[in-house]
Order: structure tokens, then C-alpha cells, then sequence
């Protein structure tokens, strides 16, 4: 199945206790269905001190759902995306406006 969101994109979480929060995504594993979205889904991780770093409590965005996120259009209101072909190439498009992505 072709990837509608992206590293990169900017996107609004849809639901979870982060409903509502925009982030863009740093990371994506299709394979797994999940996204690292800056600043979303946020947990805290204890790290030991080494000679490189200070360790303690470091907060990290965690993985989330695909099916939880949306991307957000020229407006910054949620949309799907969808796919058309665009001098024979396949493009991604804002089902909302109709612009491309």
C-alpha cells in the first residue's frame, strides 16, 4: 500500500490524549504502522549517565498509529489524502483542497 504520510509532513493527531496537537513527523516505519511525530505522544525515559551524556530523566517522543494522524492542508485543518496521476507520475493530493502534497 503506497505511504500517504511521510517524514516530514505536517500533521494533527486525531485522537489519544494528544487529540488535537500538530507535530511533524521525524520518523515513519510502514511496516509497523507507527510515526515519531515531534512533540506528540511524549514519555519519559531514565538514562544512565556516561562520559558523553549528563543521563536522567529525558523526555522522548514516542511511536503513534498512522490511522491516528492527519495531514494538514494549506488551511491547517485536517485532511486525507488521496493519489491521481500527474504527468505519468503518481502524486499525492489533499482531498480537501485538491492541491498537491
Amino acid at each position: 500500500m503506497a505511504a500517504k504520510l511521510k517524514k516530514g509532513d505536517k500533521v494533527v493527531v486525531l485522537t489519544g490524549r494528544d487529540k488535537g496537537k500538530e507535530g511533524e513527523i521525524s520518523s515513519v516505519d510502514p511496516k509497523a504502522g507507527k510515526a515519531i511525530v515531534e512533540g506528540v505522544n511524549m514519555a519519559i525515559r531514565h538514562t544512565r549517565q556516561s562520559q558523553t551524556s549528563q543521563g536522567g530523566r529525558v523526555p522522548m517522543a514516542t511511536p503513534i498509529q498512522l490511522s491516528n494522524l492527519a495531514l494538514l492542508d494549506t488551511n491547517g485543518k485536517a485532511t486525507r489524502v488521496g493519489f491521481r496521476m500527474e504527468d505519468g507520475k503518481k502524486v499525492r493530493f489533499a482531498k480537501s483542497t485538491g492541491e498537491a502534497v
